[in-house]
């Protein structure tokens, strides 16, 4: 059995929904964003999401039940940091806008919390003995692609919601933290 061109993409399209859920985030909390930022979440969503099955697919066999089970716990708790800072930020901010800011430190932790799975989806590559780097290529565009797509979706959403839309926004990066903590 191996993955063929349709099954990678509906694989690749299960991984970039945390990423899309992300970037809608960022889209309806950050009021100023730039192109470039855009394209900065874009290229590091993608790029992790690419570049954790080539780790998986090179680790192997051999720790998968360590690595699922570290990987769940540090992307819960990459989510939930990021998640609580958000509505600390919001509750504090007396209406201030603080969440234009943007932090490459930040876009780091949410490539590397929403691009774990795509490390386990790599082991199954390699037991499966398929071609590697097909496959991150499709997982890394599509991330890409619904990474854009979601802060677009998001900037609309925000523009009609307002600004104590970061609370929502944090309790939805908390929710998927737990979703990955808990494996569904």
């Amino acid at each position: 059995m191996s993955f063929n061109l349709i099954s990678i993409t509906l694989v690749a399209i299960a991984l970039a929904m945390d990423a899309f859920s992300v970037s809608m985030t960022k889209g309806f909390t950050q009021k100023n964003i730039t192109k470039p930022q855009i394209l900065y979440y874009g290229l590091f969503f993608g790029g992790f999401q690419a570049l954790m099955p080539i780790l998986g697919y090179f680790c192997g066999n051999a720790i998968t039940s360590i690595v699922e089970t570290l990987a769940s716990v540090i992307g819960f708790v990459l989510l939930l940091a990021i998640g609580l800072n958000m509505i600390r930020e919001s509750l504090s901010s007396d209406g201030e806008d603080v969440s234009d800011e943007f932090s490459f430190k930040e876009v780091t932790l949410l490539a590397i919390a929403t691009s774990i799975d795509a490390f386990a989806v790599g082991i199954a590559i390699a037991l499966l003995k398929d071609s590697i780097l097909i496959s991150a290529a499709i997982i890394g565009v599509v991330a890409f692609a619904f990474s854009i797509a979601g802060i677009f979706i998001g900037k609309k959403i925000g523009d009609y919601v307002g600004d104590k839309f970061q609370i929502l926004g944090g309790v939805i990066l908390i929710l998927i933290g737990i979703k990955i903590l808990l494996g569904f």
